[in-house]
Protein backbone atom coordinates (compact mmCIF):
# COMPACT_ATOMS: atom_id res chain seq x y z
CA UNK A 1 0.00 0.00 0.00
CA UNK A 2 2.96 2.32 0.64
CA UNK A 3 3.83 2.14 -3.06
CA UNK A 4 0.40 3.41 -4.19
CA UNK A 5 0.41 7.18 -4.83
CA UNK A 6 -1.83 9.32 -2.63
CA UNK A 7 -3.65 10.66 -5.70
CA UNK A 8 -4.74 7.12 -6.57
CA UNK A 9 -5.90 6.47 -2.98
CA UNK A 10 -7.87 9.72 -2.93
CA UNK A 11 -9.42 8.79 -6.28
CA UNK A 12 -10.46 5.34 -5.03
CA UNK A 13 -11.82 6.88 -1.81
CA UNK A 14 -13.87 9.37 -3.83
CA UNK A 15 -15.33 6.57 -5.98
CA UNK A 16 -16.21 4.53 -2.87
CA UNK A 17 -18.03 7.51 -1.34
CA UNK A 18 -20.03 7.90 -4.58
CA UNK A 19 -20.86 4.18 -4.56
CA UNK A 20 -21.97 4.40 -0.94
CA UNK A 21 -24.27 7.28 -1.86
CA UNK A 22 -25.74 5.26 -4.74
CA UNK A 23 -26.44 2.28 -2.47
CA UNK A 24 -28.05 4.52 0.15
CA UNK A 25 -30.19 6.45 -2.34
CA UNK A 26 -31.36 3.32 -4.14
CA UNK A 27 -32.42 1.73 -0.85
CA UNK A 28 -34.52 4.76 0.09
CA UNK A 29 -35.87 5.08 -3.46
CA UNK A 30 -37.04 1.47 -3.62
CA UNK A 31 -38.65 1.59 -0.19
CA UNK A 32 -40.35 4.93 -0.97
CA UNK A 33 -42.06 3.77 -4.15
CA UNK A 34 -45.84 3.93 -4.22
CA UNK A 35 -46.71 0.23 -4.42
CA UNK A 36 -50.05 0.81 -6.16
CA UNK A 37 -48.56 3.10 -8.75
CA UNK A 38 -45.65 0.70 -9.19
CA UNK A 39 -48.07 -2.19 -9.78
CA UNK A 40 -49.82 -0.12 -12.44
CA UNK A 41 -46.55 0.90 -14.15
CA UNK A 42 -45.19 -2.66 -14.06
CA UNK A 43 -48.14 -3.83 -16.19
CA UNK A 44 -46.62 -1.81 -19.01
CA UNK A 45 -43.81 -4.13 -20.06
CA UNK A 46 -42.05 -1.24 -21.81
CA UNK A 47 -41.11 0.30 -18.45
CA UNK A 48 -38.27 -2.10 -17.62
CA UNK A 49 -37.32 -0.23 -14.45
CA UNK A 50 -40.83 -0.52 -12.99
CA UNK A 51 -41.02 -4.21 -13.90
CA UNK A 52 -37.63 -4.89 -12.26
CA UNK A 53 -38.48 -2.86 -9.15
CA UNK A 54 -41.85 -4.57 -8.74
CA UNK A 55 -40.24 -8.00 -8.99
CA UNK A 56 -37.46 -7.11 -6.52
CA UNK A 57 -39.93 -5.78 -3.94
CA UNK A 58 -41.82 -9.06 -3.91
CA UNK A 59 -39.02 -10.22 -1.59
CA UNK A 60 -37.74 -7.04 0.13
CA UNK A 61 -35.46 -9.03 2.45
CA UNK A 62 -33.33 -10.11 -0.52
CA UNK A 63 -32.90 -6.68 -2.08
CA UNK A 64 -32.22 -5.11 1.33
CA UNK A 65 -29.62 -7.80 1.98
CA UNK A 66 -27.95 -7.06 -1.35
CA UNK A 67 -27.91 -3.30 -0.80
CA UNK A 68 -26.59 -3.56 2.76
CA UNK A 69 -23.93 -6.05 1.68
CA UNK A 70 -22.68 -3.67 -0.98
CA UNK A 71 -23.01 -0.54 1.17
CA UNK A 72 -21.21 -2.00 4.18
CA UNK A 73 -18.43 -3.43 2.01
CA UNK A 74 -17.92 -0.03 0.33
CA UNK A 75 -17.98 1.88 3.65
CA UNK A 76 -15.54 -0.48 5.36
CA UNK A 77 -13.18 -0.37 2.36
CA UNK A 78 -13.42 3.45 2.34
CA UNK A 79 -12.61 3.50 6.05
CA UNK A 80 -9.55 1.31 5.49
CA UNK A 81 -8.24 3.51 2.67
CA UNK A 82 -8.90 6.65 4.72
CA UNK A 83 -6.85 5.12 7.55
CA UNK A 84 -3.92 4.48 5.19
CA UNK A 85 -4.09 8.03 3.87
CA UNK A 86 -4.23 9.43 7.42
CA UNK A 87 -1.16 7.38 8.50
CA UNK A 88 0.84 8.53 5.54
CA UNK A 89 -0.10 12.19 6.01
CA UNK A 90 -0.19 12.58 9.78
CA UNK A 91 1.06 9.38 11.37
CA UNK A 92 -0.92 7.76 14.19
CA UNK A 93 -2.28 11.14 15.27
CA UNK A 94 -3.87 11.55 11.87
CA UNK A 95 -6.05 8.43 12.25
CA UNK A 96 -8.53 10.15 14.60
CA UNK A 97 -8.68 13.23 12.40
CA UNK A 98 -9.16 11.10 9.28
CA UNK A 99 -11.95 9.07 10.96
CA UNK A 100 -13.76 12.26 11.97
CA UNK A 101 -13.52 13.81 8.52
CA UNK A 102 -14.58 10.57 6.79
CA UNK A 103 -17.59 10.25 9.13
CA UNK A 104 -18.81 13.75 8.24
CA UNK A 105 -18.19 13.23 4.51
CA UNK A 106 -20.05 9.88 4.43
CA UNK A 107 -22.87 11.25 6.57
CA UNK A 108 -23.45 14.21 4.24
CA UNK A 109 -22.56 12.89 0.78
CA UNK A 110 -23.35 9.18 1.18
CA UNK A 111 -26.35 9.20 3.53
CA UNK A 112 -28.32 12.40 4.14
CA UNK A 113 -28.10 14.06 0.70
CA UNK A 114 -28.63 10.88 -1.41
CA UNK A 115 -31.50 9.61 0.76
CA UNK A 116 -33.22 12.99 0.75
CA UNK A 117 -32.94 13.13 -3.04
CA UNK A 118 -34.30 9.59 -3.35
CA UNK A 119 -37.22 10.36 -1.04
CA UNK A 120 -38.14 13.34 -3.25
CA UNK A 121 -37.73 11.51 -6.58
CA UNK A 122 -38.02 7.77 -5.79
CA UNK A 123 -38.86 6.62 -9.33
CA UNK A 124 -35.86 8.38 -10.92
CA UNK A 125 -33.50 6.65 -8.50
CA UNK A 126 -35.21 3.29 -7.96
CA UNK A 127 -35.98 2.27 -11.57
CA UNK A 128 -32.40 2.49 -12.93
CA UNK A 129 -31.07 0.90 -9.73
CA UNK A 130 -33.55 -2.00 -10.03
CA UNK A 131 -32.25 -2.80 -13.52
CA UNK A 132 -28.68 -2.99 -12.14
CA UNK A 133 -29.64 -4.94 -9.01
CA UNK A 134 -31.55 -7.67 -10.89
CA UNK A 135 -28.46 -9.38 -12.43
CA UNK A 136 -26.33 -8.47 -9.40
CA UNK A 137 -28.78 -10.28 -7.12
CA UNK A 138 -28.54 -13.40 -9.27
CA UNK A 139 -24.73 -13.21 -9.21
CA UNK A 140 -24.46 -12.80 -5.45
CA UNK A 141 -27.51 -14.93 -4.58
CA UNK A 142 -25.56 -17.60 -2.61
CA UNK A 143 -24.07 -14.99 -0.29
CA UNK A 144 -27.43 -13.17 0.05
CA UNK A 145 -29.16 -16.51 0.74
CA UNK A 146 -26.81 -17.29 3.61
CA UNK A 147 -27.10 -13.80 5.11
CA UNK A 148 -30.92 -13.78 4.83
CA UNK A 149 -31.12 -17.32 6.20
CA UNK A 150 -29.28 -16.27 9.36
CA UNK A 151 -31.30 -13.03 9.66
CA UNK A 152 -34.65 -14.76 9.08
CA UNK A 153 -33.75 -17.47 11.54
CA UNK A 154 -33.11 -14.81 14.17
CA UNK A 155 -36.47 -13.19 13.38
CA UNK A 156 -38.23 -16.53 13.75
CA UNK A 157 -36.73 -16.88 17.22
CA UNK A 158 -38.48 -13.61 18.05
CA UNK A 159 -41.77 -14.92 16.65
CA UNK A 160 -41.56 -12.83 13.46
CA UNK A 161 -41.50 -13.78 9.79
CA UNK A 162 -40.18 -12.00 6.72
CA UNK A 163 -42.78 -13.53 4.41
CA UNK A 164 -45.41 -11.06 3.22
CA UNK A 165 -48.96 -11.97 4.17
CA UNK A 166 -50.72 -11.64 0.80
CA UNK A 167 -51.65 -8.49 -1.01
CA UNK A 168 -52.03 -5.27 0.92
CA UNK A 169 -55.52 -3.85 1.01
CA UNK A 170 -56.71 -0.37 1.88
CA UNK A 171 -59.66 0.11 4.17
CA UNK A 172 -62.43 2.44 2.96
CA UNK A 173 -61.19 5.16 5.35
CA UNK A 174 -57.60 4.78 4.09
CA UNK A 175 -58.79 4.86 0.48
CA UNK A 176 -60.83 7.98 1.26
CA UNK A 177 -57.67 9.63 2.63
CA UNK A 178 -55.75 8.67 -0.52
CA UNK A 179 -58.44 10.27 -2.72
CA UNK A 180 -58.72 13.40 -0.57
CA UNK A 181 -54.95 13.91 -0.53
CA UNK A 182 -54.47 13.25 -4.25
CA UNK A 183 -54.48 17.01 -4.90
CA UNK A 184 -54.23 17.97 -8.56
CA UNK A 185 -53.60 14.39 -9.64
CA UNK A 186 -57.36 13.77 -9.66
CA UNK A 187 -59.77 16.43 -11.01
CA UNK A 188 -61.96 17.90 -8.28
CA UNK A 189 -65.17 16.57 -9.81
CA UNK A 190 -63.76 13.04 -10.14
CA UNK A 191 -62.39 13.30 -6.61
CA UNK A 192 -65.83 14.22 -5.29
CA UNK A 193 -67.43 11.33 -7.20
CA UNK A 194 -64.92 8.80 -5.81
CA UNK A 195 -65.55 9.98 -2.24
CA UNK A 196 -69.30 9.78 -2.89
CA UNK A 197 -68.93 6.16 -4.00
CA UNK A 198 -67.10 5.35 -0.76
CA UNK A 199 -69.84 7.13 1.19
CA UNK A 200 -72.55 4.87 -0.29
CA UNK A 201 -71.90 2.27 2.39
CA UNK A 202 -72.65 4.83 5.10
CA UNK A 203 -76.20 5.51 3.87
CA UNK A 204 -79.25 3.31 3.42
CA UNK A 205 -82.19 3.47 1.02
CA UNK A 206 -84.19 4.99 3.86
CA UNK A 207 -81.94 8.05 3.71
CA UNK A 208 -82.73 8.90 0.07
CA UNK A 209 -86.16 7.36 -0.56
CA UNK A 210 -89.22 9.33 -1.62
CA UNK A 211 -91.45 9.12 1.49
CA UNK A 212 -94.73 7.26 1.34
CA UNK A 213 -96.77 10.47 1.54
CA UNK A 214 -95.15 11.77 -1.67
CA UNK A 215 -95.47 8.61 -3.77
CA UNK A 216 -97.48 9.17 -6.94
CA UNK A 217 -99.26 6.02 -8.08
CA UNK A 218 -102.34 4.62 -9.80
CA UNK A 219 -105.27 3.70 -7.54
CA UNK A 220 -107.37 0.99 -9.18
CA UNK A 221 -110.36 2.04 -7.08
CA UNK A 222 -110.57 5.29 -9.07
CA UNK A 223 -112.80 5.57 -12.13
CA UNK A 224 -111.16 4.59 -15.38
CA UNK A 225 -111.61 8.15 -16.67
CA UNK A 226 -109.57 9.49 -13.73
CA UNK A 227 -106.90 6.83 -14.26
CA UNK A 228 -106.70 7.67 -17.95
CA UNK A 229 -106.32 11.39 -17.17
CA UNK A 230 -103.54 10.59 -14.68
CA UNK A 231 -101.74 8.47 -17.28
CA UNK A 232 -102.00 11.18 -19.92
CA UNK A 233 -100.41 13.76 -17.61
CA UNK A 234 -97.92 11.47 -15.86
CA UNK A 235 -94.48 12.99 -15.18
CA UNK A 236 -92.82 9.67 -14.35
CA UNK A 237 -91.99 6.73 -16.59
CA UNK A 238 -92.67 4.19 -13.83
CA UNK A 239 -95.42 4.31 -11.21
CA UNK A 240 -96.77 1.92 -8.58
CA UNK A 241 -100.27 0.52 -8.97
CA UNK A 242 -102.29 -0.16 -5.82
CA UNK A 243 -105.83 -1.00 -4.70
CA UNK A 244 -107.28 1.50 -2.25
CA UNK A 245 -104.16 1.86 -0.08
CA UNK A 246 -100.50 1.99 -1.05
CA UNK A 247 -99.83 -1.04 1.21
CA UNK A 248 -102.14 -3.06 -1.04
CA UNK A 249 -99.69 -2.81 -3.89
CA UNK A 250 -100.54 -4.58 -7.15
CA UNK A 251 -97.33 -3.92 -9.04
CA UNK A 252 -95.48 -1.35 -11.15
CA UNK A 253 -96.47 0.13 -14.48
CA UNK A 254 -94.10 1.36 -17.21
CA UNK A 255 -95.49 4.19 -19.33
CA UNK A 256 -93.99 2.62 -22.45
CA UNK A 257 -96.33 -0.34 -22.08
CA UNK A 258 -99.27 1.94 -21.28
CA UNK A 259 -98.71 4.06 -24.41
CA UNK A 260 -98.81 0.86 -26.43
CA UNK A 261 -102.28 0.15 -25.02
CA UNK A 262 -103.58 3.71 -25.39
CA UNK A 263 -103.87 3.23 -29.13
CA UNK A 264 -106.56 0.60 -28.63
CA UNK A 265 -110.24 1.56 -28.44
CA UNK A 266 -111.31 -1.13 -25.98
CA UNK A 267 -108.79 -0.34 -23.23
CA UNK A 268 -110.15 -0.75 -19.71
CA UNK A 269 -108.92 -1.60 -16.20
CA UNK A 270 -108.65 -5.30 -16.97
CA UNK A 271 -106.48 -4.70 -20.02
CA UNK A 272 -104.50 -2.09 -18.09
CA UNK A 273 -103.78 -4.56 -15.29
CA UNK A 274 -102.40 -7.05 -17.82
CA UNK A 275 -99.29 -4.89 -18.29
CA UNK A 276 -98.69 -4.31 -14.56
CA UNK A 277 -95.35 -5.77 -13.59
CA UNK A 278 -94.57 -7.42 -10.28
CA UNK A 279 -93.31 -5.03 -7.60
CA UNK A 280 -89.76 -5.09 -6.29
CA UNK A 281 -89.43 -4.60 -2.52
CA UNK A 282 -86.37 -3.32 -0.67
CA UNK A 283 -85.72 -3.53 3.11
CA UNK A 284 -85.31 -0.03 4.55
CA UNK A 285 -81.90 -0.81 6.10
CA UNK A 286 -80.28 -1.84 2.80
CA UNK A 287 -77.00 0.10 2.24
CA UNK A 288 -76.88 2.13 -0.96
CA UNK A 289 -73.85 0.35 -2.42
CA UNK A 290 -75.63 -2.99 -1.92
CA UNK A 291 -78.83 -1.73 -3.49
CA UNK A 292 -76.95 -0.38 -6.49
CA UNK A 293 -75.67 -3.90 -7.17
CA UNK A 294 -79.12 -5.36 -6.50
CA UNK A 295 -80.66 -3.07 -9.10
CA UNK A 296 -78.07 -4.28 -11.59
CA UNK A 297 -78.47 -8.00 -10.83
CA UNK A 298 -82.28 -7.91 -10.84
CA UNK A 299 -82.40 -5.56 -13.86
CA UNK A 300 -84.64 -3.11 -12.01
CA UNK A 301 -84.65 0.68 -11.82
CA UNK A 302 -87.24 1.27 -9.11
CA UNK A 303 -88.26 -0.40 -5.85
CA UNK A 304 -90.61 0.06 -2.91
CA UNK A 305 -88.97 0.43 0.51
CA UNK A 306 -90.62 -1.63 3.27
CA UNK A 307 -90.06 -1.82 7.04
CA UNK A 308 -89.74 -4.95 9.18
CA UNK A 309 -93.54 -5.42 9.14
CA UNK A 310 -93.76 -5.24 5.35
CA UNK A 311 -95.45 -1.83 5.33
CA UNK A 312 -94.37 0.47 2.51
CA UNK A 313 -92.29 3.39 3.74
CA UNK A 314 -91.22 4.96 0.49
CA UNK A 315 -89.87 4.52 -3.02
CA UNK A 316 -86.30 4.57 -4.31
CA UNK A 317 -84.98 4.61 -7.87
CA UNK A 318 -81.67 3.86 -9.54
CA UNK A 319 -81.46 7.55 -10.45
CA UNK A 320 -81.65 8.49 -6.75
CA UNK A 321 -78.57 6.37 -5.99
CA UNK A 322 -76.65 7.64 -9.02
CA UNK A 323 -77.35 11.22 -7.93
CA UNK A 324 -75.58 10.40 -4.66
CA UNK A 325 -72.45 9.79 -6.77
CA UNK A 326 -72.57 12.36 -9.57
CA UNK A 327 -74.88 14.96 -8.03
CA UNK A 328 -78.25 16.20 -9.24
CA UNK A 329 -78.99 15.46 -12.90
CA UNK A 330 -80.86 18.75 -13.22
CA UNK A 331 -79.21 22.17 -13.19
CA UNK A 332 -82.42 23.96 -12.23
CA UNK A 333 -81.79 25.50 -8.78
CA UNK A 334 -85.49 25.54 -8.02
CA UNK A 335 -85.50 21.73 -7.97
CA UNK A 336 -82.38 21.28 -5.89
CA UNK A 337 -83.08 23.81 -3.13
CA UNK A 338 -86.85 24.17 -3.41
CA UNK A 339 -87.30 23.53 0.33
CA UNK A 340 -84.68 26.08 1.45
CA UNK A 341 -85.49 29.80 1.30
CA UNK A 342 -82.71 32.29 2.21
CA UNK A 343 -83.76 35.33 4.23
CA UNK A 344 -82.28 38.85 4.31
CA UNK A 345 -81.04 38.42 7.89
CA UNK A 346 -78.89 35.43 6.87
CA UNK A 347 -81.29 32.80 8.16
CA UNK A 348 -83.10 30.12 6.14
CA UNK A 349 -86.71 29.00 6.19
CA UNK A 350 -86.67 25.26 5.61
CA UNK A 351 -89.53 22.87 4.90
CA UNK A 352 -90.06 20.43 7.77
CA UNK A 353 -90.16 17.45 5.41
CA UNK A 354 -86.63 18.16 4.14
CA UNK A 355 -84.19 15.32 4.56
CA UNK A 356 -81.40 16.03 7.06
CA UNK A 357 -78.84 14.30 4.89
CA UNK A 358 -79.68 16.52 1.93
CA UNK A 359 -79.54 19.65 4.09
CA UNK A 360 -76.10 18.69 5.41
CA UNK A 361 -74.86 18.03 1.90
CA UNK A 362 -76.22 21.18 0.24
CA UNK A 363 -75.68 23.65 3.09
CA UNK A 364 -72.53 22.15 4.67
CA UNK A 365 -74.34 21.85 7.99
CA UNK A 366 -73.69 19.21 10.63
CA UNK A 367 -77.16 18.23 11.80
CA UNK A 368 -77.37 14.78 13.45
CA UNK A 369 -78.60 12.19 10.95
CA UNK A 370 -78.29 8.95 12.90
CA UNK A 371 -81.89 8.96 14.12
CA UNK A 372 -84.82 10.70 12.39
CA UNK A 373 -84.36 11.34 8.68
CA UNK A 374 -86.41 14.54 8.26
CA UNK A 375 -86.04 17.95 9.88
CA UNK A 376 -89.52 17.67 11.43
CA UNK A 377 -88.68 14.26 12.89
CA UNK A 378 -85.37 15.55 14.28
CA UNK A 379 -87.04 18.45 16.14
CA UNK A 380 -89.88 16.29 17.50
CA UNK A 381 -87.39 13.64 18.64
CA UNK A 382 -85.24 16.32 20.30
CA UNK A 383 -88.17 17.96 22.14
CA UNK A 384 -90.03 14.65 22.73
CA UNK A 385 -93.28 16.50 21.95
CA UNK A 386 -95.07 18.32 19.13
CA UNK A 387 -93.95 21.97 19.40
CA UNK A 388 -96.13 25.00 18.79
CA UNK A 389 -95.32 27.80 16.34
CA UNK A 390 -92.85 30.25 17.89
CA UNK A 391 -90.95 27.57 19.85
CA UNK A 392 -87.17 28.08 19.80
CA UNK A 393 -84.42 25.52 20.38
CA UNK A 394 -80.81 24.83 19.48
CA UNK A 395 -79.52 21.73 17.69
CA UNK A 396 -75.87 21.26 16.68
CA UNK A 397 -75.15 24.80 17.95
CA UNK A 398 -77.66 26.22 15.43
CA UNK A 399 -80.75 28.15 16.68
CA UNK A 400 -84.10 26.88 15.35
CA UNK A 401 -87.45 28.67 15.39
CA UNK A 402 -90.68 26.82 14.58
CA UNK A 403 -92.61 28.89 12.03
CA UNK A 404 -95.59 26.67 11.20
CA UNK A 405 -97.01 23.33 12.37
CA UNK A 406 -99.84 21.26 10.96
CA UNK A 407 -101.34 18.35 12.85
CA UNK A 408 -98.54 16.15 14.13
CA UNK A 409 -95.84 17.53 11.84
CA UNK A 410 -93.75 20.68 11.52
CA UNK A 411 -94.32 22.48 8.23
CA UNK A 412 -91.56 25.11 8.28
CA UNK A 413 -88.58 26.07 10.44
CA UNK A 414 -86.29 29.11 10.51
CA UNK A 415 -82.64 28.14 10.97
CA UNK A 416 -79.79 30.49 11.88
CA UNK A 417 -76.55 28.84 10.64
CA UNK A 418 -73.57 28.85 13.00
CA UNK A 419 -71.30 30.35 10.31
CA UNK A 420 -73.43 33.48 10.16
CA UNK A 421 -73.43 33.86 13.93
CA UNK A 422 -69.63 33.60 14.11
CA UNK A 423 -69.15 36.47 11.68
CA UNK A 424 -71.31 38.88 13.66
Amino acid sequence: MNDIPLTVLFGVLFCLIILSGLFSSSETGLMSLNRYKLRHLSKNKKNLGAVAAHKLLQRPDRIIGLILLGNNFVNILASSIATIIALRLGGEAGIAIGAGILTIVILIFSEVAPKTLAALYPERIAFPAAIVYTPLLKLLYPIIWIINGIANGFLRLLGLTSARSGTEHLSPEELRSVVNEAGNRIPKRHQKMLVSILDLEKATVEDIMIPRSEIIGINLDDDWFEIEEQLNHAQHTRMPVYQGDINNIQGMIHMRNVLHLMGKDNIDKKLFQSVVRESYFIPEATPLHTQLLNFQHKERRIGLVVDEYGDIQGLVTLEDILEEIVGEFTSDPSTTIKDIHPQEDGSYIVDGSSYIRELNKMMQWNLPDRGPKTLSGLIIDYLESIPEAGTSLKIADMPFEIIQTQGNTIKSVKIYPTKRLKTE
